[in-house]
């Protein structure tokens, strides 16, 4: 089932939003950036989010102590990083928290993804690319780009919104990643959350449907041959 993290969320109405909607993440960038929040900020809003929604902190080359801290206190429970951290960063996190660690990847070519593909993060973001900007482009990325048979699950990001999300389904990605395609001047949209919901959402419906379909036709089979040979017999 595709998985559905929205970010930049800031003010309570964002909590109140992604509550409603059961999305499985939300993402507080402690970053620079419009969206940014503050350690104090984010605490509040944790406070408020519901249990069955991860909340996800994204840094940009923050020192890993502050990124520590935060797991430590509660604040997050998934680590994403979206700037220039290296492999012995990861590493350095992933052994003093036992939380899941997110590497964005800034997509400019394939082998790009393939080498990020060898780190020892949990997930990655795919993200689009933009000179001297880490995330919140507003902006896809081609898409032929990624590989296939990726080691990690992957979140699709850059540009999604309800306009396009229909042609992302298409995508083999473990969730997408929306942030400013869910935004009304500057600040979230219920209604475009909730369109983004009811699409991913229909999408795992649909498969789940089949995939029950095609395990009952399987075993229907099964039963038939099974009658023929005791027949013959």
């Amino acid at each position: 089932m595709k998985k559905i993290k929205i970010c930049g969320i800031r003010r309570e109405e964002d909590i109140s939003f992604v509550n409603r909607e059961n999305v499985d993440y939300a993402g507080f960038v402690f970053a620079d950036s419009k969206r940014q929040v503050t350690v104090r900020r984010a605490e509040q809003l944790r406070s408020l989010l519901k249990e069955s929604v991860l909340p996800v902190g994204v840094f940009v080359n923050e020192p890993a102590e502050n990124i520590i801290s935060l797991v430590k206190g509660g604040v997050i429970s998934v680590i994403q990083l979206h700037g220039d951290e290296t492999e012995e960063m990861i590493q350095n996190l992933k052994e003093k928290v036992s939380v899941p660690v997110v590497k964005a990847v800034r997509v400019q070519n394939e082998n790009q993804i393939k080498n990020a593909d060898k780190l020892a993060c949990d997930y990655l973001l795919l993200d689009a690319y933009r000179k001297n900007v880490y995330g919140g482009t507003g902006s896809p990325f081609s898409w032929d780009m990624i590989p296939n048979g990726l080691e990690h699950p992957y979140f699709l990001a850059g540009g999604l919104s309800p306009d396009n999300i229909n042609m992302a389904l298409s995508v083999n990605c473990y969730g997408y990643d929306i942030s400013g395609g869910v935004e009304t001047d500057g600040v979230k949209d219920p209604e475009k959350i909730k369109k983004i919901v009811m699409a991913v959402r229909n999408s795992n419906n649909q498969k789940t449907a089949i995939k029950e379909q095609w395990q009952s036709e399987n075993e229907n089979q099964k039963q038939h041959l099974g009658t023929i040979v005791t027949r013959e017999k």
